[in-house]
Order: C-alpha cells, then structure tokens, then sequence
C-alpha cells in the first residue's frame, strides 16, 4: 500500500501520464520487490491507482499497453529507511523527481522533491507551491487559504539558496478546488502549483 501511495503522490504531482519512470529501490524494497508485489503497486500508483485498486496486479501489462515504459533499479546505497524508492518520471517536455518512504500500514513520507527537502505525509490533501523566495511570498498563500476558510494543518518552507527558488509544502484537512489552485498560483513571486488529493 505504501508502495502505491508513493507513486500515486508523484503522479498527481506530475499532473498527467508519463510516457516513461524509473524506480530506484534501496534496503527491502531492493530485496523484495517482485516477491512483495512492490513492483505492480508502484506503477499502478504511476496509472493513477489508488491503493486498494484491483487493476493493480495487472499494472505493468496496463502501462505497456499505454506506452509507458519503467525499469526497476537496485540500489546498495543504505538509506536511513530499508523501504525508500526514488521516482523519476517524465515525457518529452517536462520531469519530476520523488524520493519516497513506506513507513509501515500504508503511510508514507515524502522526503524530496526535485532535490527540494520536505517532510510530506501524503495522508492529507497538500499544496506544494513553487515560488520565488521573496518576501510576502508566504504570507499571500496562507491569505488565499484563510480567505476560502481551508484550514492549514501543517506547513513548511524549502529553499535551495536565499533569494532563489523555494517550497511551500502546505497539508490542508480538505481537498483544493481548482479556483483556490489558480488563486494562489496568481500571487506575486508565484511559479507552479501541484495538489495532492485523497
């Protein structure tokens, strides 16, 4: 389950289907993976399956009839958790890339996103905005969630460098609609905006 909602997260992220990913297992999930069923649930989660979804066993001949092509990659890095996967996705235009833990009863973290550092549960509905890191910024945000009362559960900032690009990962208690997304993404200092959704 965690396997999947890892994938399902870097999907939603990347807002469509790739055209290709790659997995990159570390610890147990390096181990296990074809035996445990790891393999299907991540690129189920690539399709846009959720956890419980019985297509799931038949994800890899599902994503080779849509042209999605993936490979596994064991990895003898140890990382701080036996079950972590890097994802990257992509197609012709555009990439993404999502370091990811299974910690057990389907939940996960999120601990990477396009080299940005987060802590993400993926167990809540979240906004991730890409921004330039000025001030304001932030403050602007948190006014378009207050304004269509969406109540911030937990929230923090990223950044590469002072005055460069930066992260907003923000956990709400219910899903955005997509006036509130291209609300915030209208803000000064603004650059993208992805959602999470249950």
């Amino acid at each position: 389950a965690g396997a999947a909602r890892i994938a399902l997260i870097a999907r939603q992220l990347f807002e469509k289907e790739p055209t290709w990913v790659t997995f990159h297992l570390y610890g147990s999930f390096a181990k296990t993976y074809r035996g445990h069923g790891t393999d299907v649930a991540l690129i189920g989660g690539i399709l846009g399956f959720d956890t419980f979804d019985k297509r799931i066993p038949k994800a890899k001949e599902i994503a080779k009839n849509k042209g999605i092509s993936f490979r596994f990659h064991e990895e003898e890095a140890q990382m701080e958790h036996p079950n972590t996967v890097l994802i990257r996705l992509g197609d012709e235009d555009h990439s993404l890339e999502l370091l990811g833990v299974s910690i057990g009863g389907g939940k996960v973290v999120i601990k990477e996103l396009n080299v940005f550092s987060l802590r993400l549960s993926g167990n809540h509905p979240a906004l991730l905005v890409i921004h330039n890191d000025r001030f304001g910024a932030i403050a602007a945000v948190s006014s378009v969630l207050a304004k269509h009362k969406i109540n911030i559960a937990h929230m923090e900032v990223s950044r590469k460098d002072v005055g460069k690009e930066a992260l907003m990962v923000i956990e709400v208690d219910q899903n955005i609609s997509d006036e509130v997304l291209k609300e915030v993404e209208s803000q000064k200092h603004v650059i993208k905006v992805s959602k999470i959704h249950d």
